[in-house]
């Protein structure tokens, strides 16, 4: 199975306006593991940048003055793509800009989303954690991925980090696999790690219940958590049906 992480930088916010792609990063994945492939390509957007777009990603116009048009890159890019499914965070203000920029190529490409699946990662957690933040940053701290370089947005450090962050919320792989010959890619798939067994005369782990206290604490954070995402948190659901069940 392969996947890549992508993500654009963009002179503005709205295509509607006539804003354009200024960069675009993507990461690929196989087989749920990080192969070290990517693909990274700065554009000259044919306008200027706005400045309120410069203050998140520090990309100027004279940065893209002398770089490749989206009709020039645009082949390259999309046989790095190939028939890949797409995870990215917030999936529809990129694939918009996409779109549009496809909509002024000739002839027209099919739209990005034709004939393959788009994960948005930002769906996935919002789904997964109700009521709290869920930009990028946030679920860096939340799953311990290290976003220290991240003073300014970058299309491909943005999709480095989103591999992690998607690989670590949807319970999976993170470490590119160094088994094998690397600089060959004829088989991204990863050599399955070894498989150590506990000696069976090991001691038992101790079980440690929670106290009283603590299970006061934890009801009233479901409750909280219950009550700012709009009655939609999963753990209450879940111990509700455990209880319909168990009578």
């Amino acid at each position: 199975m392969r996947q890549i992480v992508l993500d654009t930088e963009t002179t503005g916010l709205e295509t509607t306006q006539g804003h354009r792609i200024i960069e675009i990063g993507c990461v690929e994945l196989f087989n749920r593991r990080l192969t070290g492939r990517h693909y990274h390509q700065y554009i000259n957007p044919e306008r200027e940048v706005d400045a309120g777009a410069f203050q998140v990603h520090g990309i100027s116009n004279e940065m893209l003055a002398d770089k490749p048009k989206f009709a020039q890159i645009a082949d390259e890019f999309m046989a790095f793509v190939g028939d890949a499914d797409l995870i990215i965070h917030n999936a529809a203000f990129d694939i918009g800009f996409i779109n549009a920029e496809f909509a002024r190529l000739i002839p027209r490409p099919p739209a990005i989303e034709t004939n393959r699946t788009v994960i948005d990662s930002l769906l996935l957690a919002r789904a997964k954690h109700p009521g709290q933040k869920n930009n990028l940053d946030a679920l860096c701290k939340r799953y311990g991925v290290d976003n220290s370089q991240r003073d300014l947005h970058g299309a491909l450090l943005d999709a480095e980090i989103l591999a992690d962050v998607y690989l670590l919320m949807t319970g999976g792989q993170t470490a590119l696999s160094l088994g094998g010959n690397q600089s060959s890619n004829k088989d991204s798939s990863a050599a399955v790690s070894e498989i150590r067994r506990l000696p069976a005369t090991r001691k038992p782990l101790p079980v440690l219940a929670a106290s009283a206290e603590e299970l006061v604490s934890h009801e009233a954070k479901l409750a909280a958590i219950d009550k700012s995402s709009g009655g939609n948190c999963i753990w209450l659901k879940e111990a509700i049906l455990d209880a319909q069940v168990s009578v």
